[in-house]
């Protein structure tokens, strides 16, 4: 049986795991900041050195948003709105 969680849930759900992988971001000089969740898709300001790094897809797609929907299954995607 799959319980569905109310949005306010899913955004609280989702705001602890965003502070989670902060500290490894901020690490490297980057900074992530929870902006929004609509339609199933989540949406983050990546900053600082994430800006302009390279791996900035692959740190977005294979590690933020891997960990938010194999956690949470309202989350179907992330996307970075400073893009």
């Amino acid at each position: 049986m799959v319980i569905k969680l109310e949005k306010t849930d899913v955004e609280n759900r989702i705001k602890e795991i965003i502070e989670q992988l902060k500290p490894f971001l901020i690490s490297d000089g980057g900074t992530l900041d929870y902006v929004e969740f609509k339609d199933g898709i989540v949406y983050v300001k990546l900053g600082g050195a994430c800006k302009g790094c390279t791996f900035l897809d692959v740190t977005l797609k294979d590690g933020i948003e891997q960990m938010l929907t194999n956690e949470i299954p309202e989350v179907k995607e992330v996307r970075n709105i400073n893009e």
